[in-house]
């Protein structure tokens, strides 16, 4: 099935939304990691319904009116990926958590760089919340969007003493 595509402009650079049928399958980044995330033929499609909606959320998040997405995800990935990625969906606006506390969550304590390498092939980034994922020590770690872009979302929820640890 190919998937449908936008491109919207926001504070963290031109991000693409991806639509597969009525479902978001991603937010890409402006400088994306070939294959980091699998989606097949893209075929633009700025009146994609679902798009249009994905782009006025997050608008509303960049604005800080919003706090919560409302939108039907489409995540493919392995069954281990699928548990980090809906964990990452637990996270509450303007907290964080540790690849640890990830881990231990979906009840695999040992499998704290799995989650890690599981958080960078998140598909769905921003809605998704892989960038309220942090070190141990509360330090800012990798991220498929860059460390400047995961310090202002972050700064957006209110978590501006975070630091840098490049």
């Amino acid at each position: 099935m190919s998937c449908a595509f936008t491109l919207m402009q926001s504070p963290v650079g031109t991000l693409t939304l991806v639509a597969r049928g009525n479902r978001l399958a991603a937010v890409l980044w402006q400088e994306e990691r070939e294959n980091r995330v699998r989606l097949g033929e893209l075929q633009r499609d700025d009146e994609h319904p679902l798009l249009q909606e994905t782009a006025r959320q997050l608008g509303e998040y960049f604005a800080g009116q919003r706090q919560r997405f409302e939108l039907d995800l489409d995540f493919v990935g392995t069954e281990f990926q699928r548990q980090v990625w809906a964990a990452l969906l637990t996270i509450p606006f303007g907290e964080t958590r540790s690849y640890s506390e990830i881990a231990r969550q979906i009840g695999n304590p040992s499998a704290v760089r799995a989650v890690g390498a599981a958080n960078g092939r998140n598909p769905i980034s921003i809605i998704a919340p892989c960038h309220r994922v942090i070190g141990a020590s509360g330090s800012l770690t990798g991220f498929a969007g860059g460390l400047p872009a995961k310090q202002l979302l972050l700064a957006l929820e209110g978590r501006q003493s975070l630091t840098l640890d490049f």
